[in-house]
């Protein structure tokens, strides 16, 4: 074999190709070229026998820019129901039944600025909470299934008219139940206000039993587009191959950001379509913008989790995900010619069907590929060569450009970093690599990849150990205030017409009833800021309980948790409430309670709070005047900052202000 390839070698006068300083005896046994057959076989790639399935685009939830970086093809949102989603809450349009508001919450920005970076970037929809109007007092959307059409209609008409966007897709409710009766009026709707172009995703949950109903209701499989499934573990079932629709795998990967998750998604990126004839995969999500101690931090596929500092970082997905991402494009087509390697690891190729050839090559181990779910079963990856044949229109190419990626140690650690070409006039439309574990491979015909730069990214920080915000904006850019993470409720910039004083611009808490909800939505509404290590702080903020008799608010801090699990939070709470009392609690729901009793408060005035808690201890003031001291805390031991409501009631929040220490 050493003396095939060193015979090719010279007879082509090869480049050896050079992956980094180094590496060059690594790099230069990694690709050479050999008209002859290499051990294990080879694999044929050719268009003869026509196409595959047509590709439909690689993309992230909650977004790209061509030939640069990830250069996504979809981005995919959530359409804010004001109910907890994973980490936080997203704002509805329509909080209550007479109330629409385009500029809430941060999707409409991001879907603007994604286009700004690529004008044919996909826009997908997806709810998963609703506002708790549409389900007139019970937590289900189905109940008046015109209703609920129209608020998703609403949604993507508003998109159009206020920000001019074109929403291409949108799905029922994400890993929920679906109502079949409810898909139906949708399309119907859809239709009805001439948005025939936007198609139906069903059901963002399991590949059945959606893919049964359909099969034996022609009207519903005629309704829905696309089938999409959640972590499929690339497979799919014989139901949803049987209705002949598009199969995506509409959320998958949400997995640590490390070298691992980036092996999870090269892996998947191809065996989505090898194993199961996915034509698209979509990455939960974009970028772990939010507090990393939430529930999955860092599973983005870069980082930018201190905007008060503005450092990021763009982690290994970024790279892996540009192996498909900028060598291929929505529309092109996979050969049927595609598979997965003898010694482990797998291969696809694309084409544009006008000469333009893209081959990812992927040895992802098990050990370093292993997804957060599903379960992996064990495989083995080992070196191997393997030997490429272009057939059919595809064997007079003369060239192809070559990017690669080794994840792992970091002493061998390359990143989408682009090699010789491989020149193939002599080859006979051969060649052959040398493949090791954890490595990606991308040969096009397309000169159009790009590594790019970008300036060094701000030094990371600590949350600010003081910090004040007095929500002083008269037209706020966004409708929430900056590092307040909601976890149950909704709080807003707020003015008050009526109150041309000091606290006419406030924070307001503006639900009033509890959303339909898709996780664990706590009883009480939160908010929560600042650094999660934060230990001794004090939290002073003005307050005013809008509801009489059963209306209460809180500050508290050392909050633990947030997200899904925001339902048994623990810290140090302290409530005030409109009938006259106050609570010292550790814990968000209020059955850990230290302290009770009674307190000069009413609805409709201004209190100032103040918590002060340092070491074992906490105590708290009333418009500056003691109210309780020295109570003992054992736990937590750190934690955020936050403010809230008893229940979904109106409140308000001013002059916030935390002095705090790690």
């Amino acid at each position: 074999m050493a003396e095939c390839l060193l015979k090719a070698s010279r007879q082509r006068r090869m480049k050896v190709m050079t992956a980094a300083a180094g590496l060059a005896v690594r790099a230069a046994e990694a690709l050479l070229l050999c008209t002859l057959l290499a051990p294990g076989g080879a694999y044929v790639l050719d268009d003869s026998d026509g196409l595959g399935r047509e590709f439909d685009g690689i993309g992230a939830v909650s977004g790209g820019g061509p030939y640069f970086g990830a250069s996504l093809h979809i981005l995919k949102v959530e359409i804010g129901g004001d109910g907890q989603t994973t980490d936080g809450t997203e704002p509805s349009h329509m909080h209550y039944a007479l109330d629409e508001n385009y500029f809430r919450g941060y999707e409409w920005w991001l879907m603007k600025e994604a286009k700004k970076r690529n004008p044919n970037i996909t826009l997908i929809g997806l709810p998963w909470s609703f506002p708790g109007w549409l389900g007139k007092g019970f937590n289900w959307p189905y109940v008046n299934l015109q209703l609920t059409a129209y608020y998703v209609v609403t949604w993507i008409v508003g998109a159009k008219h206020y920000h001019d966007l074109d929403i291409d897709y949108i799905g029922v409710w994400n890993e929920r139940s679906f109502d079949i009766s409810y898909i139906k009026v949708l399309r119907k709707m859809l239709n009805y206000q001439g948005l025939q172009q936007v198609k139906i995703i069903a059901s963002d949950n399991l590949w059945e039993p959606i893919s049964a109903s359909m099969l034996l209701d022609s009207e519903l499989l005629e309704a829905i587009d696309v089938l999409g499934a959640h972590y499929p573990g690339t497979h799919t079932v014989r139901d949803a191959k049987l209705t002949g629709k598009k199969l995506w795998s509409s959320e998958d990967f949400s997995t640590l950001n490390s070298d691992v998750g980036a092996g999870c998604l090269g892996r998947i990126l191809n065996q989505n379509y090898i194993n199961g004839y996915m034509t698209s995969t979509i990455a939960w999500n974009l970028v772990a913008s939010y507090y990393e101690q939430l529930p999955y931090g860092r599973c983005g596929l870069m980082t930018a989790q201190e905007p008060w500092s503005g450092h990021y970082v763009v982690e290994s997905p970024i790279w892996v995900s540009a192996h498909t991402t900028q060598f291929t494009q929505p529309g092109w087509y996979y050969l049927k010619t595609v598979g997965h390697l003898e010694k482990g690891g797998s291969y696809v190729a694309l084409t544009d069907g006008l000469g333009n050839l893209t081959i990812i090559i992927e040895t992802m181990s098990h050990k370093h590929s292993t997804c957060i779910r599903p379960f992996l079963p064990y495989f083995n990856v080992s070196q191997q060569f393997a030997t490429f044949v272009l057939k059919g229109s595809f064997s007079k190419i003369p060239e192809l450009q070559v990017w690669y990626t080794k994840l792992g140690k970091s002493s061998e650690r390359v990143l989408f970093k682009q090699l010789d070409s491989l020149w193939l006039l002599d080859s006979r439309g051969s060649f052959t690599l040398k493949l090791q574990e954890d490595e990606l491979f991308t040969l096009t015909t397309l000169t159009t990849g790009l590594r790019g730069s970008h300036p060094p990214p701000p030094q990371s920080q600590s949350f600010p150990s003081s910090y004040k915000d007095d929500f002083n904006i008269d037209y706020p850019f966004f409708s929430e205030a900056p590092y307040f993470a909601d976890q149950t409720g909704v709080f807003e910039y707020f003015t008050n017409i009526e109150d041309p004083g000091e606290h006419r611009f406030t924070l307001r808490q503006v639900l009033n009833q509890r959303p339909i909800t898709w996780a664990a939505d706590a009883s009480s509404t939160i908010s929560v800021i600042g650094d999660y290590n934060w230990t001794n702080l004090t939290i002073k903020c003005d307050v005013y309980i809008e509801t009489p008799e059963t209306g209460g608010v809180f500050i508290a801090g050392r909050v633990n948790k947030g997200g899904i699990l925001i339902r048994s939070a623990r810290g140090i709470f302290f409530w005030i409430f409109a009938n006259g009392s106050y609570r010292v609690t550790g814990d968000l729901a209020g059955w850990f309670i230290y302290a009770v009793g009674r307190a000069k408060v009413t609805a409709k005035t201004w209190y100032t709070l103040t918590l002060t808690i340092k070491g074992r201890f906490t105590s708290g003031m009333l418009n500056d005047k003691s109210l309780w001291t020295n109570i003992p805390v054992n736990f937590p031991k750190n934690g955020w900052a936050a403010i809230g409501t008893h229940s979904f009631e109106f409140a308000q929040f001013d002059n916030f202000h935390v002095e705090a220490t790690r």
